[in-house]
């Protein structure tokens, strides 16, 4: 039925083990599709064993019984299949629900690593086409197979009991079938798994074009993404048709040689019954025996296509369950220690790749409470640095502690939580304003809610929407400026009431008024709370205690604003790059923007 390599062997029994949960179901259906089928083979027997002996008796009553009870057993037939459809239906509905639970919690658990390597659109495929798949062999076709192969048999023996001279003409065809059947299963693997990966690639370049389609608009490049789409599409194209080829191949072939032992037998069975050798009932009997036979041959063809679809489906779904889980809790991981948020930077170096470091060395201590700014060229490492802290990325070398506690060594759960982070450019839910800035704190109060957001100033535009905080935002946020998305990620950050908070550049998307109000929020959420910000406008860095100059990847400065316009070249540098926005307004100015 399949290829039997090693890996495929593999992958074949772990997708048996999501049916491990509805064993029952399994055997229920299992149990009900043999008996649809004994009862159906039971039909042409009887009709045969009434020609040869009910017709030939006057009063009836031998044939009155008979199609009793070939209608009982057409009854029954129809009843176990209604049967084994419900609880196939189950089956396979359940396997679905359980794959996709496993597949979206492992997405959820892996880390960023993971991530920067795979495209969005594959991982969708995989979860949705490729997940379909195996729901519908494992559902469905290991039922129908097994119902198949069940009818082989026993057809084959019965036609044995009928006449076994004429039985041998009948299955001779049958190594011929199997052998063209397990080429078809050699030949189709590769081809489906291809299949597979190219319609992953289709939805990648569809994802992206949908998400990203105000970009494709505003850069005019319609005709050339719906060209890049095109060849793709054609690639899928290509592939299928192959698949296609092959299928219109074999598909036909396992149809028409069923065929030519069905007219062996007519020829030879016919021969036997002219010359008195097989009655003419049990030659009926046998021809529809062997008119039964020919349908599951038929369909092997295509059951072994969707067993390879499926394989090769369960290979891709099972490199993302079996992808190893780079940001790992330790088995003793320990609670948050108390403190208010002492950061120590210890010798840390970093890498995406081995060979190719882009933090080296950084030796840095931020006493609790306090608000750093982290400042260089694009391409330092500031960003790097903060997402070493709540372990989005681990340190190549070197610790990270907080409050005395190596962050490898805390639950996650915990260090995450106590950890509030902006970023440049922020995701929102398709969800209200309410939902979205209390995601981390879903037991936060509408108070709790609505004091974040005076506090991120998002309260009067939000207040101003159609529903308040009630209101849909739409889909990331798209109803929205990028200022209004900024404040409310803000808002999200501040709500969890975090012991560090990271704001990686999270004014860059606001205009300088907004800027200066949202520093007066900001001012009072930092208090007592230890901050870094990622930052290139003076006006923002002018909110930290201390400045950390990077460059490469290393620490080359630090020390208050005054101190580094005396003495880091870097800074100056960067001072003069942003002179346009050096002046800082007061808060008089504020309130009366």
């Amino acid at each position: 039925m399949a290829n039997t390599s090693p890996p495929f062997r593999r992958t074949f029994f772990r997708l048996l083990g999501f049916l491990r949960p509805y064993r029952t179901a399994l055997v229920a259906s299992l149990v009900l599709a043999v008996g649809s089928q004994a009862a159906g083979l039971s039909i042409p027997w009887l009709t045969g064993y009434a020609i040869d002996h009910a017709l030939p008796d006057e009063d009836g009553r031998l044939l009155a019984l008979l199609v009793g009870l070939v209608v009982a057993a057409g009854l029954a037939k129809a009843l176990m299949l209604v049967g084994r459809r419900l609880i196939g239906g189950y089956l396979a509905l359940g396997v679905e629900f359980d794959l996709r639970n496993a597949m979206y919690a492992r997405l959820l658990q892996l880390s960023w690593r993971f991530y920067d390597r795979h495209q969005t659109g594959q991982l969708m495929s995989r979860a949705t086409v490729d997940l379909q798949a195996v729901r519908f062999f494992l559902g469905y076709g290991l039922i129908f197979f097994t119902q198949h192969v069940v009818t082989i048999v026993a057809v084959t023996a019965i036609v044995f009991v009928i006449d076994w001279q004429l039985a041998l003409v009948g299955v001779a065809i049958t190594p011929v079938i199997v052998a063209v059947a397990f080429l078809y299963s050699r030949r189709s693997h590769p081809i489906l798994k291809d299949v597979q990966q190219r319609l992953a690639d289709v939805t990648t370049i569809a994802e992206e074009n949908i998400v990203g389609v105000n970009v494709v608009k505003a850069f005019a490049r319609e005709n050339e993404e719906e060209q890049k789409f095109s060849r793709r599409n054609e690639a899928v194209f290509g592939v299928t048709v192959q698949a296609t080829r092959q299928r219109a191949f074999y598909t036909p072939v396992l149809g028409f040689l069923p065929l030519l032992a069905q007219a062996a037998v007519l020829l030879a069975g016919g021969r036997r019954v002219v010359d008195g050798e097989l009655a003419l009932g049990a030659f009926v009997a046998f021809n529809v025996y062997i008119l039964l036979l020919v349908q599951p041959l038929r369909m092997l063809g295509y059951w072994i296509n969707e067993f390879q679809r499926a394989v090769a489906s369960g290979e891709r779904i099972f490199e993302v369950l079996d992808e190893r889980e780079e940001i790992a809790e330790s088995p003793d991981a320990q609670p948050l220690p108390p403190g208010g948020g002492q950061l120590r930077f210890e010798k840390v170096g970093f890498a995406y790749e081995p060979g190719r470091a882009v933090l080296h060395d950084i030796d840095v201590d931020i006493e609790a409470g306090r608000t750093i700014a982290l400042i260089g060229q694009t391409g330092s490492g500031k960003s790097t640095l903060t997402a070493l802290v709540p372990r989005f990325y681990d340190a190549t070398e070197g610790r990270v502690l907080l409050d005395g506690a190596d962050v490898r060594d805390l639950r996650l759960a915990d260090l995450r939580g106590a950890i509030g982070v902006v970023s440049q450019d922020p995701f929102l839910f398709s969800a209200s304003a309410r939902e979205n800035i209390a995601f981390g704190a879903p037991d936060a109060t509408g108070e709790d809610v609505e004091r974040a957001a005076r506090m991120a100033q998002a309260h009067d535009f939000i207040a101003a929407l159609p529903e308040g905080y009630d209101t849909v935002i739409g889909e990331r946020g798209i109803t929205l400026s990028g200022g209004q998305r900024q404040r409310i990620a803000i808002a999200r950050a501040i709500v969890i009431d975090p012991r560090i908070l990271i704001l990686d550049d999270a004014t860059a998307s606001v205009d300088a008024t907004t800027e200066a109000k949202i520093r007066l929020g900001l001012r009072e959420a930092m208090r007592g709370r230890t901050t870094l910000i990622i930052a290139h406008r003076l006006s923002t860095i002018s909110l930290a205690d201390e400045i950390v100059v990077l460059e490469h990847g290393r620490v080359v400065a630090r020390g208050t604003q005054a101190e580094l316009s005396r003495t880091s070249e870097v800074f100056r540098e960067i001072e003069e790059h942003g002179l346009v926005e050096a002046r800082v307004m007061t808060e008089t100015e504020v309130a009366t923007a």
